[in-house]
């Protein structure tokens, strides 16, 4: 290892090599990764402070270079080294990008207070005793030093390389020979961490190991036939994913075709993970009884108002029918696919005794369930508060899940160092509160919403030293929450700091330079710095060049590193605040990562976050599945991933793409004005999708899995026509139905045999050019496949399969993590386009979850008892109208892109197809509506009718309309559990954001697709109101906006309408009572349902004057007759007349 001088570069691992070696056709050298780090004695060692420091070049630096051989070496304590490798790479700060060299940067610390969880980056230990080196000594998962040597010589691992390397193994200590031990011996109840083979294999393969295919009986035993679909791995080797099923004598050596399954799996009886729960027959018959009477009136009704036209006023009967079919069409839409509503429900002791409970194949019990990693998105500070980011954070870590197995990734698209450090605090404060959740079983997870709690927290706590602990934990949030509220303040103080240090520094270097000359003003970018008085790499408080939004670097910073693979239990002096004796300590992975964002790239807004994260976390972690929640949606039941989980690992789940669970708010007001929480949909559309190919992804709250988002095709996925073929795996198949699929319909299709494997040859057009990445596709499709405990279960695993700990984290792994985040990664790849969420509208989850369904995957809708997930909704009615706005507009751009569901594949289902049909069309339904809504005004002024007269077969076919409509509410409230009142709530907002952001949403979709005019995104805002006295402070706040424009002219001329209408009938000499009266009753429909609006409007209740509601009603009556003198009735002016009524 030899030192360079720093010139004025930045520390890299840098891939310049192996552009210039490619150049001349040599194979690239293995990845090489440069630290920094200054000791506080002056000293610079192997792990060297690159720039970020902002020293102005200072020539003192020195760089190391440290080379990642793609294999491990055989050198001594090898596996020490790979440990300590990973708790430095933990503490470093990962940044690069597109024409940048790759850093690593060592955090002193990460935040200001002291990080005391071993797992965390920064955390305090020991000082190295070499002379002139003060780095921290090597520490394990307790955070206990490793001491390699018998004298007890505390040595960093960067002295320690030296010693092996360049001193002959010598101790700098007692000046004798290191011994080569393995880890056992040196650290405390640890566990070996055997080699892998050193022959030239990736690091997929490494782990791998070897995948053959294997006859079974246990697939054979009932169905006589061979299942190509069942992978088995076999080594006999301890590193990698080893078959659990493994004979003592080596091969197994019974059966004609020489391999047999024990017979503890063909003779177990087998219990489902879930169940389908129908609805119950006194309930779903009459509902589809009722709603196929519904289709034959409405026909009836129909036909009859065209062959009965209004010869009085034809424009405004031939407008009325025009609205009326659509009205009809757009009904049928939205209520054929629910005809199939089911409830289903999962067994999590029956999950708990397949996964964790020993057995013959798995004696220590240890997990066998695969893994989850969990995407949490934030943009913007600002509008999604760091607080509830971190609380969200914190609920994830404390989760009710092997620990080992979770990996939590928090996406920050603005690169905030207030994020940053937001996150780095919730790290810091998991180290008590994770632990206090498990020892007393807290339910929710969620610091906030569990101290907020308006029930007894004592209720069913039965340890005594629950109150103590409590109240100490409570103690410590509250100071949390400060430390995170201080966090803008705090940032720009030490920013001002360290600025006012470095101008200081500047004058006097100009000073030295030009004695003679004037002094001129030294100016200085002002930089924001990290804790640890360094340059923040993302964006700056004060935005320059290559630190704004759209401009900064990449960023990845290991804010928890993986835990150990067994249980660390906790001692009495642990955390030094309550005993946590027999209590898990450890945490879950926790990543920050910062997308590289650069000018004249097109970023894809949350999509393309979600796919750097899929890159990125496929590489570092590689969980087989992928939960995404939004920032302000947490764990609100520890199980919830558990519950998803049931679905996954059941039989046949192998074809599920995902489970979506319900979204359900906090914080919305007791009546609901504006219908936040949408039951309707969550509750009723969503369980009956679910009874057909499935639920339609709405954002958040949603397992995946990952080839599922990759782009294959589901396992035993058969040809219907040639819109469904494979472009990238190779499959037996007529060539020329492959050339005729359309692009975006072909999928990536895996292997469906043993004689079949997946063919990656063209996965770098696909995925981009990570080896690493496309490594990790055949690793997350094994282990996303369920147990093959039953002859039913195929494409399965074997037992104990994922038992195996995963592999350490290194400097080569996070690079290339950093290099898959890059902005030109995805630059001719098919990501966005037919791979990880697709790119092109606003409302990437229903066209990512559509192109799954196209491909023939299902999706499974999880109602589980307690709600999985919790999260906030805009209460203020501007918020709301713009929330809707933003799905609608999506709902535009799909109607107009290629992913129509007129044009989907055969593998959709019918009934499905015209789900996603409808969620397409129904914006169009505003241009109706907003007509509608104006029809009964231009009856009233007018004083014609939408009929000729309001005979019986009129009145009696809209009583029969009405009484369906209602009848079929009721029991759709029966088998959904939605109630009346938030059935009528869903009715009102229909027609509040039908004549308002759905019109808009129309508006932008045509000009976006006829004009090429982008439509602006804009951020839901999570922040609450400013008045702390009242939680609903938001719901009174009025903000105006355009989209109020039709919703307060169409209450205005309805309300004025219906004056000018008593006015003319009362002045009348014959009086049309009949025509009065119909258009006052739509008036009067149109009006309830406007009522919440007109309600938000008004503001706070007791602040609105009341000669405010006194001038309105003035108003109407001046308008009412200045409209009957400008055009009186016809004949005389007296009052009076017959009143008329058939």
């Amino acid at each position: 290892m030899a030192a360079k001088p720093l010139k004025g570069s930045r520390s890299s691992l840098s891939t310049s090599s192996d552009v210039q070696d490619s150049q001349h056709n040599k194979p690239p050298l293995p990845p090489t990764v440069t630290f920094g780090r200054r000791t506080s004695s002056g000293r610079y060692i192997s792990y060297s402070r690159d720039d970020l420091d902002s020293e102005l070049g200072s020539s003192d630096f020195m760089d190391y270079t440290v080379h990642i051989p793609p294999t491990p070496d055989n050198q001594p304590m090898d596996s020490i080294s790979q440990k300590v490798e990973e708790q430095y790479v933990s503490s470093s700060l990962f940044t690069g990008g597109f024409n940048t060299a790759t850093r690593a940067h060592l955090m002193d610390k990460v935040i200001e207070s002291e990080a005391n969880h071993p797992q965390m980056a920064g955390t305090k230990g020991s000082s190295c005793s070499v002379p002139g080196c003060d780095a921290k000594v090597m520490s394990d998962e307790r955070g206990a030093d490793i001491l390699p040597c018998e004298c007890d010589f505390k040595i960093c691992r960067d002295c320690y390389l030296d010693a092996i390397k360049t001193g002959d193994g010598i101790c700098p200590g007692c000046k004798e020979q290191y011994k080569i031990t393995d880890v056992d011996e040196v650290v405390e109840n640890g566990r070996r961490l055997p080699l892998p083979p050193s022959s030239g294999m990736s690091k997929m393969e490494r782990r791998l190991s070897l995948m053959k295919s294997t006859k079974s009986v246990l697939m054979r035993s009932h169905t006589g036939d061979f299942d190509h679909n069942r992978w088995l791995f076999e080594t006999s080797g301890t590193y990698g994913y080893g078959n659990a099923i493994w004979p003592k004598d080596g091969g197994f050596q019974n059966g004609s075709d020489g391999v047999v399954e024990p017979s503890e799996l063909i003779n177990k009886p087998w219990r489902p993970l879930t169940r389908k729960l129908k609805i119950p027959a006194a309930v779903l018959s009459p509902y589809r009884l009722l709603i196929l009477i519904r289709m034959v009136v409405l026909g009836l009704f129909l036909q009859w108002r065209v062959a009965h036209p209004n010869n009085d006023a034809v424009w405004l009967w031939g407008m009325s029918v025009v609205c009326e079919i659509w009205f009809a069409f757009s009904w049928v839409l939205d209520q054929l696919p629910k005809l199939c509503p089911i409830n289903r429900s999962t067994d999590l002791n029956v999950l708990k005794e397949k996964f964790e409970t020993p057995n013959e194949y798995n004696r220590n019990g240890k997990s066998d369930l695969p893994g989850i990693d969990i995407f949490v998105s934030t943009a913007d500070p600002e509008k999604e508060p760091p607080l509830v980011t971190a609380n969200t954070i914190l609920s994830i870590l404390a989760a009710d899940y092997p620990v080992e197995k979770l990996a939590c990734y928090v996406s920050d698209d603005g690169g905030a160092l207030l994020t940053f450090e937001a996150m780095a605090e919730a790290a810091s404060f998991a180290n008590m509160w994770v632990p206090f959740c498990r020892k007393h079983n807290i339910e929710p997870r969620n610091p906030e919403s569990y101290f907020n709690l308006k029930r007894d927290p004592y209720k069913n706590k039965v340890r005594t030293d629950f109150v103590k602990d409590r109240r100490r934990v409570k103690r410590e949030y509250d100071e949390f929450k400060v430390r995170i509220n201080s966090l803008p303040d705090s940032i720009r103080r030490r920013s001002d700091a360290y600025h006012a240090r470095e101008e200081i520094k500047a004058m006097k270097q100009h000073r030295q330079k030009r004695d003679d000359e004037p002094m001129e003003i030294v100016k200085i970018p002002k930089a924001t710095w990290m804790a640890d008085g360094t340059h923040w790499p993302g964006t700056w408080l004060n935005p320059s060049s290559e630190h704004s939004k759209g401009d900064h670097a990449g960023i990845i910073q290991v804010m928890l590193k993986p835990p150990s693979d067994e249980p660390l239990r906790g001692t009495g002096d642990d955390s030094g605040a309550f005993e946590l004796i027999d209590v898990d300590i450890r945490l879950p992975m926790l990543v920050y990562v910062s997308r590289e964002k650069r000018p004249g790239y097109d970023h894809n807004k949350k999509a393309g976050a979600m796919n750097a994260l899929v890159r990125a976390s496929a590489i570092m972690s590689n969980g087989p599945f992928i939960l995404n929640l939004d920032c302000d949606h947490y764990i609100y039941n520890s199980q919830a991933m558990r519950e998803g989980m049931c679905f996954m690992m059941d039989r046949g789940g192998d074809r599920l793409c995902y489970v979506q669970f319900p979204q359900r708010f906090e914080g919305i007001d007791p009546s609901d004005r504006y219908a936040n929480h949408n039951t309707v949909f969550f509750d009723g559309n969503m369980r009956a999708l679910d009874g057909l190919q499935g639920p339609v992804y709405v954002g958040t709250g949603c397992l995946f899995r990952r080839i599922a988002l990759y782009g294959f095709d589901p396992p035993r996925s058969k040809e219907h026509h040639p819109g469904c073929c494979s472009c990238c795996f190779a499959r037996r198949k007529k060539h020329a139905a492959v050339a005729n699929t359309p692009e975006e319909n072909r999928a990536l299709r895996m292997g469906d045999s043993d004689d079949e494997d997946m063919n990656l040859s063209l996965a770098p057009k696909k995925f981009g050019n990570s080896t690493f990445l496309i490594d990790s596709i055949p690793v997350a499709e094994f282990q996303g496949r369920p147990l093959a405990d039953h002859p039913a279960v195929k494409n399965g695993r074997p037992p104990g399969a994922l038992t195996i700990p995963r592999e350490l984290l290194d400097a080569s792994t996070v690079a290339e993590a950093i290099s898959v985040i890059s902005c030109w990664y995805e630059d001719k790849t098919e990501w966005g386009q037919r791979v990880g969420w697709i790119y092109g509208s606003v409302t990437e989850d229903v066209v990512t979850g559509y192109r799954m369904h196209n491909r023939g995957w299902r999706s499974v809708y999880c109602v589980t008892k307690r709600d999985a997930f919790r999260g906030t909704a805009p209460i203020n009615l501007t918020d709301r109208l713009h929330q809707v706005l933003r799905w609608a507009t999506g709902s535009v751009e799909i109607f107009f892109s290629r992913n129509n569901a007129l044009l989907a594949t055969s593998k959709m289902k019918f009934l499905q197809r015209i789900a996603y049909l409808n969620v397409g069309i129904y914006p169009f339904t505003s241009i109706f509506l907003i007509v509608y809504c104006f029809l009964p005004a231009l009856s009233l002024f007018s004083g014609q009718f939408i009929v000729q007269t309001l005979n019986v077969t009129f009145l009696v076919y809209l009583l029969v309309i009405t009484v369906t409509l209602c009848m079929l509410a009721v029991l759709e409230v029966k088998w959904s559990g939605v109630a009346l009142e938030e059935w009528w709530r869903n009715e009102q907002f229909w027609l509040i954001g039908g004549t308002s952001a759905h019109l808009a949403a129309v508006l932008q979709g045509l000009l976006k697709v006829i004009a090429g005019i982008e439509i602006s995104f804009t951020l839901t805002s999570k922040s609450a109101g400013d008045d702390e006295d009242d939680e609903f402070a938001d719901l009174y706040l009025v903000k105006w906006s355009s989209l109020m424009i039709p919703p307060i002219t169409i209450m205005m001329v309805n309300l004025i309408a219906i004056a000018v209408g008593f006015s003319r009938t009362i002045y009348s000499v014959i009086p049309q009572w009949s025509r009065l009266l119909g258009g006052v009753f739509f008036s009067f429909w149109v009006l309830a349902h406007l009522y919440p609006f007109a309600k938000g409007l008004m503001g706070r209740r007791g602040r609105t004057p009341t000669i405010v509601f006194v001038w309105s009603g003035l108003i109407a009556i001046t308008i009412s007759l200045l409209w009957v003198a400008i055009n009186p009735p016809a004949g005389s002016n007296q009052i009076g007349g017959s009143f008329q009524f058939p």
